[in-house]
């Protein structure tokens, strides 16, 4: 049977700008997929979503207008139930066959076969295809029910008629276009019948659009109906024009951005326009988010990367004299950067530090107090970690007034419209103020890193901030039973998690994770109703870390083998990580692997053992040899470990592969005497503590 290209356009009122990728992307392989279950496609079938602010749309080509016959194998029931004592054909079976219209096949028709452990009768036929027009009927149906619109509308189709009724989409439906090369497909959706008419832009084009055939789709509306079909194609568009007017500056288009503005626009023209020089004045970031968040326009900088006094617009509109384009959001931008200016000089007539009493009318957790109790555990906290870092007087000052101020920009009429800017304008206020630069490069970089793979902070005061908060956060609501659950975190913990593991790891700062949750702990001391979370909080923190090392490329064995033991000191982790790796290259590795995992298991059964290894009961050659080898490496192998060499010291430990298996081989361990059978277990202590000093070795066995 011979192959078309398939067209399916949903034209609808105006689609919410940032779902359009995601609803096109659905849309598309819903009715592929749907196709191709049914045997529609070729192997090669092209798939091309289609998408403009009013119109889903997937262009599929070789799609056939009937699905082949096909061998079909039905089970009927059980012999056992299909047969009557006699070996006829019991009612039960004759009710089946009827019900699948098989009323004409007999016994000698019907296969006997296994099905588990249970004969069964199946019967194998060969069925007709399907239409394309049954098939795309139900692909249309329910891809559209199984959409991710982020909100669905009601509205009301053939009002005032007797076929009024009530249907519910993302925006209302306008028209179906269901093309299978010249012909239309008769199918219906959302109250509509399937034809061959569409629309163009809504101001460039005028009247319905006829699509001759489902080739000529994206061609007629880019010729006569001014519309861009293709998602993809428009945002190539928009970015080398964005490019080409930048002309030797440099354009900021986030993704997000450029994302939005080719889902708003079917025909899109750059044009450049500009503000006045003096509202550069006001902080860059805070010109850049009006820009980007309120207007959707393209900021501009210059090599050095500072903000120009111009910007890029993206419209949907052409016009022979563009200037009443750009004057008008010209003027739509200056009333928006004019806010801004006077929120910025109205928040610097405050200082950060008047601004704190504000914070205790601020509810940060009904049992965790107000924000400004918060800020006072964070520097409490925070002081306790710079000491520990060895920092002087001086630097442990600055980091609580850094911790105590961190907060305060969130009461400026800056960061309430712009919530965004919080820290960013907390620094700009507290250098306004007369603050130290560490203090105020702390109040920015502690809500670092605010997302994955963002940059950590860098100054010694804002790493000491930045950790605190985090881990009074984490302490806090672990303690008032706010945890993560599946996809709920509104507080951000997993983040906040990861955040304290990677300042911990990439600063290499010589912390001790139990001594920080206890600290953290103990700021929260006097608030009522909080419990301790060290033991759920250090493993919710075990299994962030176990992701974290596992996403830098090492196996689940190597992390296995440290995160299992609870390691205190995070910073270490790369270092030993990689010695594990190394000793699991080694020849000997998995021999004294699986004689690590043995001894554990030997150690976990034994009643316990004794204090110490007696000399005196080593009795038999393999036990002496063993032990004597443990009294040569084993000083040596913990001076490695003191000195950081954990490398050298699992090769040093390779040397045990020989005596442990000459033990195993010719010791018994659990001897009929008592005294023997504990001075070995020692001896066996005494060796498991020393393997696994840092790692545990029995998870890298096979």
């Amino acid at each position: 049977m011979s192959a078309r290209t398939l067209l399916v356009e949903l034209l609808t009122e105006e689609l919410p700008p940032r779902s359009l990728p995601v609803l096109s992307q659905a849309f598309a392989t819903g009715i592929a997929a749907a196709l191709r279950a049914g045997q529609f496609l070729a192997p090669d079938s092209r798939v091309t979503p289609l998408a403009t602010p009013r119109r889903l749309a997937v262009h599929i080509s070789q799609v056939l207008g009937r699905s082949p016959d096909r061998m079909v194998r039905e089970k009927i029931m059980p012999v056992a139930v299909a047969l009557d004592a006699n070996g006829a054909p019991s009612p039960a079976l004759q009710k089946k066959l009827a019900q699948l219209k098989l009323e004409h096949v007999g016994l000698a028709e019907l296969e006997r076969a296994a099905d588990g452990r249970t004969e069964t009768f199946f019967y194998s036929h060969l069925a007709s295809g399907q239409s394309l027009a049954q098939c795309l009927q139900n692909a249309v149906a329910e891809t559209l029910a199984k959409l991710p619109a982020p909100k669905v509308m009601r509205y009301q189709i053939n009002a005032g008629t007797s076929t009024e009724k009530t249907v519910q989409f993302a925006r209302p439906a306008r028209g179906l276009i269901a093309l299978w090369g010249e012909d239309v497909v008769p199918i219906s959706a959302l109250g509509l019948a399937a034809d061959r008419v569409t629309r163009g832009h809504r101001f460039l084009s005028s009247g319905p659009l006829l699509i001759p055939a489902a080739d000529a789709y994206i061609k007629t509306l880019h010729e006569s109906g001014r519309v861009v079909a293709s998602f993809e194609d428009r945002r190539t568009a928009i970015r080398e024009q964005l490019l080409r007017a930048a002309q030797d500056l440099t354009v900021l288009m986030p993704d997000e951005l450029l994302d939005e503005v080719t889902a708003l626009v079917e025909w899109p023209l750059v044009y450049r326009a500009g503000f006045e020089h003096g509202f550069l004045a006001v902080p860059q970031e805070c010109l850049v988010l009006t820009m980007q968040r309120n207007q959707r326009y393209f900021a501009l900088t210059d090599s050095r990367g500072a903000m120009q006094n111009h910007f890029l617009l993206v419209s949907n509109i052409a016009s022979d004299d563009a200037s009443l384009i750009i004057a008008g959001n010209e003027r739509v931008l200056r009333a928006r950067l004019s806010d801004a200016k006077f929120f910025f000089e109205q928040d610097q007539k405050k200082t950060l530090l008047e601004r704190l009493p504000a914070l205790e009318k601020i509810v940060y957790h009904k049992l965790l107090g107000s924000v400004g109790a918060r800020a006072r555990r964070v520097a409490a906290l925070a002081q306790v970690i710079a000491l520990r870092l060895g920092a002087d007087a001086g630097l442990v000052q600055r980091v609580e007034r850094a911790a105590l101020l961190a907060k305060a920009d969130l009461v400026t009429d800056m960061v309430g419209e712009f919530p965004e800017l919080q820290g960013i304008m907390g620094r700009y206020y507290a250098l306004h103020d007369g603050e130290p630069e560490d203090v105020a490069e702390a109040i920015e970089e502690h809500y670092r890193p605010r997302f994955a793979g963002d940059l950590l902070p860098k100054s010694r005061v804002g790493i000491c901030v930045a950790l605190a908060d985090k881990l009074e956060t984490l302490v806090g609501m672990f303690g008032v039973g706010n945890v993560p659950s599946g996809d709920r975190d509104p507080y951000a913990l997993r983040r906040g998690a990861l955040g304290v593991l990677r300042i911990l790891v990439e600063h290499r700062l010589p912390l001790e994770l139990g001594a920080l949750l206890e600290a953290a702990h103990g700021v929260f001391a006097g608030v009522a109703g909080m419990k301790d979370p060290r033991v759920p909080l250090r493993e919710f923190l075990s299994e962030r870390l176990r992701t974290l090392l596992r996403e830098q490329g090492f196996s689940v064995a190597e992390v296995e083998a440290l995160v299992s033991l609870g390691p205190e000191r995070i910073d270490v982790l790369p270092e030993q990580l990689q010695a594990v790796r190394s000793f699991a290259l080694m020849p000997e590795s998995a021999s004294l692997a699986a004689a690590n995992k043995r001894i554990g298991n030997i150690l976990k059964k034994s009643e316990g053992t004794a204090q110490a290894i007696e000399p005196a009961l080593l009795i038999e050659p393999a036990e002496k040899h063993l032990a004597a080898a443990l009294g040569e490496l084993g000083p040596l192998a913990e001076r490695q470990f003191a000195s950081a060499d954990y490398t050298a010291m699992l090769k040093s430990l390779s040397a045990l592969r020989a005596p442990v298996d000459d033990f195993f081989e010719h010791v018994m361990v659990m001897a009929p005497d008592a005294s023997l059978r504990r001075n070995r277990l020692a001896l066996l202590g005494e060796l498991y503590r020393l393997m696994n000093r840092f790692a545990d070795l029995s998870k890298l066995a096979a």
